[in-house]
């Protein structure tokens, strides 16, 4: 039996009908050419997120706050999102589109500055979920540093995964979609973890740490 997976994506990314607090954020962030999760990530973040009952969080790259909002909106309600970015303009419209979900101040913190400089600040083992969202060349060391982070059960998400379809494809030897490839074997292969990538958006790696 034949299927349309274009058909089948397009149908996955159109289930979220997304509200005005999260337009607005979208319009902000495509104002500072800053690239956001799809409405299909972002309801995966939410599920995930959810699921995983976390009630500690770590965001390396903010997208002006869509993803930011949409973690929010699944993590415990008295759960705390950590928003790590080297740019203090996207860190301003990220709370700009917290503050109108109604999210409590002391449910978010945000830090400027590089994540790697940033994260071997964090405590090791105090965190429920980290996702990565970032330069991707960077992403084996965000990876790294988040299992660290992560409590036993907790989990590690990276968007952006499969590179523009190029990871899945051998011949694909940019750098960037090499180091994403290499590094989705390196997690699959760590009995530490649990691995697997779902088709949404641009892929979305998760990995439970065991």
């Amino acid at each position: 039996m034949s299927t349309d997976k274009s058909a089948s994506w397009s149908f996955a990314e159109g289930l979220p009908d997304e509200d005005p607090v999260l337009l607005r954020a979208r319009e902000r962030a495509f104002e500072l050419g800053v690239p956001s999760v799809s409405p299909g990530t972002g309801m995966a973040l939410s599920v995930l997120a959810a699921t995983a009952k976390a009630r500690t969080a770590v965001e390396i790259g903010t997208g002006a706050g869509v993803s930011g909002v949409y973690l929010l909106r699944g993590l415990s309600p008295q759960a705390v999102l950590t928003s790590i970015d080297h740019d203090v303009e996207h860190l301003r419209a990220a709370r700009v589109a917290f503050a109108e979900a109604g999210v409590p101040a002391n449910r978010t913190r945000t830090i400027s500055g590089k994540a790697q400089d940033v994260l071997p600040r964090l405590t090791d083992g105090a965190y429920d979920l980290v996702f990565v969202d970032a330069d991707k060349p960077n992403a084996p060391l965000y990876a790294q540093q988040a299992v660290r982070l992560l409590k036993p059960g907790g989990v590690l998400l990276l968007n952006d995964a499969l590179d523009r379809d190029r990871v899945a494809n051998p011949a694909g030897r940019e750098p960037v979609t090499v180091t994403l490839r290499q590094l989705i074997k390196r997690l699959r292969e760590d009995d530490s973890l649990l691995t697997t990538v779902f088709t949404v958006g641009d892929g979305l790696l998760a990995a439970v740490k065991r």
